[in-house]
């Protein structure tokens, strides 16, 4: 499927996407995904998931605000995913900081997502390279994490989407490159986990190379058009949730190289 047309069939069946994120997070990556055109629901118990996960169209996983309450539930949803072909998508933030939360990453990695999303630091660090990230931001180039990500999609059978400055999403063969956006992304909170939240939204709609460039390519094109009228990070917020809106699936092809 051409992932242009992702963003038509994303409306069309407003997928219901289970996502486990953070607390940071879970405000903002519920606006984003309704804004986009599908439906989100932040259901973290474990006791909820043999009932509610298979119901859904994809699962997302962030693991930011962690705890062994959170990863247990994390581990249960994605085995009930996997079982009720469930597609769902890891973003493993910050897992090099510490080694629990790096062993909770690896256990999640070899449970095979349909994709990884992440800054260039936790992509190099998941493939055991060492890089220069703090914290969850990123000190590491895209470019250098070209190889990492090919090879964790060789390896693990996964899309790996390396997002920055100009984004690169890969399936160990095919690559593609997306761009656009505004320098004032990374000042807005937990814009960056609502992507895999809203990636998670087109992963139910489509192939996950596609649902990935799709992802990629609508913030990029929200992105530069919420910079247009945004006087900073707060207003940039409320014009970035309509211009998801507003962006049309002939739109994402600027984006895309």
């Amino acid at each position: 499927m051409d992932p242009r047309n992702l963003l038509t069939a994303l409306r069309d069946q407003k997928p219901l996407v289970h996502c486990i994120t953070n607390y940071v997070a879970m405000n903002v990556a519920a606006n984003v995904v309704l804004a986009a055109g599908a439906s989100p629901a932040m259901v973290h118990a474990e006791e909820e998931i043999a009932e509610f996960t298979p119901i859904c169209g994809a699962l997302t996983i962030n693991i930011g605000t962690l705890s062994a309450g959170w990863a247990a539930s994390m581990k249960t949803a994605v085995r009930v995913a996997n079982d009720h072909n469930v597609p769902w998508v890891l973003d493993p933030v910050a897992h090099f900081i510490s080694q629990y939360r790096k062993g909770v990453a690896q256990d999640l990695l070899a449970l095979r997502p349909a994709i990884v999303r992440g800054n260039a630091s936790e992509i190099l660090a998941l493939a055991g390279e060492a890089g220069e990230g703090k914290g969850a931001d990123s000190g590491d180039a895209v470019e250098a994490a070209e190889n990492a990500a090919r090879t964790l999609a060789s390896a693990y059978g996964t899309v790996v989407a390396v997002t920055g400055p100009v984004d690169f999403v890969t399936d160990g063969t095919q690559t593609a490159k997306v761009s656009g956006g505004s320098a004032i992304m990374p000042s807005v909170t937990a814009l960056g986990c609502s992507q895999t939240a809203l990636m998670g939204a087109y992963a139910a709609s489509g192939p996950a190379f596609d649902a990935a460039l799709a992802t990629l390519a609508h913030f990029k094109v929200a992105g530069t058009k919420a910079a247009e009228k945004a006087a900073g990070p707060g207003s940039f917020q409320v014009h970035f949730l309509d211009a998801l809106t507003a962006t049309q699936p002939s739109h994402l092809a600027s984006a895309i190289a």
